[in-house]
């Protein structure tokens, strides 16, 4: 059966039950500020859920468009994906777990739908807690359907209780479906935790609401939400052992194998999991960027990149798969059709990504230790997540440990940003970066010893400092400034990474972020003349280029004050 036939057979299967067909949602839930994307089918019905009126009435059926991250690193496995699609029934208010079980059973089983074989199929309820009993009321539903004692497992909250897709929000307790995949005959006793039993469906009891304490209260209005997913359902039906061989994914694949000139199944699959996640993100609206979705939309067009250039693409080819994406899911979801911003985001990241990744490649095709495949994110800017990622791929054990020393070094508040203010590692932001330790330097030298950094924000567009300066500064030192900054950038200096015990630099007369606490062993950059003595030493955690020449021509744009005694300075590499 086809993903197509899987679609409709579902719509139909529900209207024939009362229910009104509803649109998709948009990844980009609409005014829910405690997530990022559309998890689930249930997700746009919050507000119906706790009991505003939906105007289709109480029973609505649709297949949602979904996208997930937090098991990023499963995808390329045989049913992990990033974007997917959710066939979901729900009862606001209306029939309860009698109703929603028996035919979730009767889709299933029935030959006039999907027909699958009663005897390969298992289901799972929840065990009971503090905060809910066990649904026992389910367990008889699935006993009366002929499902034996053998077939039911009892479990967690981890595993059989469902939502709020938030913080707060309806959730209750869930049954699971489950179908035997493997080949021999007469499935064992069921073990959810054997993968070839495939969930297939999720029925969810809606009977409480999570508050912002944590409390666990009684709707007034109790709920069924049910998703069934359709890559996995799809693998099913089309006897495949793995997602990524249905009709879902077979011409994306065919397409990248035709471009790869290196056979690896788990690249492939990554790449083709995350330009389809990409493109319907950005038909969504969202655009590559470095905070919240824009920052999970680059991350996954350039692991597609990392991943397309170990299988051997060299070329630009993230738009080249468009046509496949379009051609399996431009009927169901024809935003996706809208081809000009979507191919112009997808080139300008792989383009952008694509300078930065080639010099990173060049060493990682060698022969290298762990410390020095972390030395990509030091000297180029390469990115943190993605070096490690390549660094396992080669195997380089040292790595992690030269990452957790970092992290320790400089105080990361989250992978990708760094305490000191830089945003990102894009190599306009590591120059930037690098120019900043340049103007405090010259700051200092040009106003006087009295200057300290006070606070300061980077990013591949500007660098900004704020300093301890008592009065505006004159155009003739702004002047001053600029000119000796670009002097040392002249002069091609050194930039020095050591780390050494904090005691030791403070005799150095490194300088510290103002109000930062350090560890015993501390990071420090130094940028050494050309006579040898210091121009600028700092506590940084980096990262940096290793010599000013790289830099290009440093600008100020703006100096003004922040607050009493404390001036700011905009400025960029031109």
């Amino acid at each position: 059966m086809t993903s197509r036939d899987l679609r409709e057979k579902f719509l139909k299967f529900f209207k024939q039950k009362g229910h009104k067909v509803i649109p998709s949602a948009s990844l980009v839930p609409k005014d829910d500020p405690t997530v990022l994307f559309t998890t689930a089918g249930m997700h746009p019905l919050v507000p119906f859920l706790l009991g505003i009126k939906h105007p289709e009435g109480k029973r609505l059926t649709n297949v949602q468009k979904c996208l997930r991250t937090d098991d990023i690193d499963e995808v390329g496995d045989a049913v992990h994906n990033t974007f997917f699609e959710m066939l979901g029934n729900w009862s606001l208010g209306d029939y309860w777990k009698k109703e929603a079980i028996e035919w979730s059973y009767e889709f299933l089983t029935d030959k006039k739908w999907l027909g699958l074989d009663k005897s390969k199929l298992a289901v799972s309820v929840f065990a009971g807690d503090n905060d809910a009993p066990r649904d026992n009321e389910s367990v008889e539903i699935w006993r009366s359907l002929g499902i034996p004692e053998e077939r039911i497992a009892y479990l967690g909250k981890k595993d059989n209780w469902w939502g709020p897709p938030g913080t707060t929000g309806p959730c209750g307790p869930d049954t699971e479906m489950f179908y035997w995949t493997g080949v021999e005959d007469g499935p064992p006793q069921f073990d959810p935790k054997d993968s070839r039993w495939v969930e297939i469906w999720n029925d969810v009891f809606m009977q409480y609401e999570k508050t912002i304490d944590s409390k666990f209260i009684e709707l007034k209005q109790k709920n069924v939400d049910t998703g069934m997913g359709m890559e996995r359902m799809s693998a099913v039906l089309q006897g495949r052992d793995n997602v990524y061989d249905t009709d879902l994914f077979a011409p994306i694949m065919e397409k990248i194998r035709a471009l790869a000139s290196k056979k690896d199944i788990k690249a492939e699959r990554i790449i083709a999991d995350h330009i389809r996640a990409a493109i319907f993100l950005i038909a969504d609206g969202v655009t590559p960027s470095n905070k919240d979705r824009g920052y999970i939309l680059r991350r996954l067009i350039r692991r597609a990149v990392t991943y397309g250039k170990k299988i051997g693409i060299n070329d630009p080819f993230t738009t080249l798969l468009y046509r496949n994406v379009v051609e399996l899911f431009g009927e169901h979801y024809p935003e996706i059709k809208h081809s000009e911003k979507i191919l112009e985001e997808l080139n300008k990241e792989e383009t952008k990504f694509g300078k930065t990744l080639a010099e990173g490649l060049k060493l990682l095709s060698k022969e290298i230790t762990g410390k020095q495949a972390f030395d990509l994110f030091q000297s180029y800017g390469f990115p943190l997540e993605l070096s490690l990622e390549i660094a396992q791929v080669k195997n380089i054990g040292e790595f992690e440990e030269e990452f957790k020393k970092h992290q320790e070094l400089s105080r990361t508040s989250s992978v990708g940003m760094f305490k000191g203010g830089l945003v990102d590692h894009e190599p306009q932001t590591v120059k930037h970066h690098t120019a900043h330790h340049l103007l405090l330097a010259a700051l200092r030298q040009v106003l006087g010893n009295h200057v300290f950094q006070r606070g300061s924000n980077v990013n591949s567009e500007r660098l900004r400092i704020d300093f301890s300066h008592p009065e505006k500064l004159a155009k003739e030192q702004l002047e001053q400034i600029e000119n000796l900054v670009n002097q040392k950038i002249s002069e091609n200096l050194e930039v020095k990474r050591e780390e050494m015990p904090k005691e030791e630099a403070e005799k150095l007369g490194a300088l510290a972020e103002f109000g930062a606490k350090y560890a015993d062993t501390v990071s420090v950059y130094t940028i050494y003349n050309k006579d040898g003595s210091v121009f600028s030493r700092e506590f940084c955690g980096g990262p940096h280029v290793e010599r000013t020449s790289m830099l290009g021509v440093f600008k100020i744009f703006k100096e003004e004050a922040v607050s009493a005694g404390v001036r700011r300075i905009k400025a960029n590499i031109e």
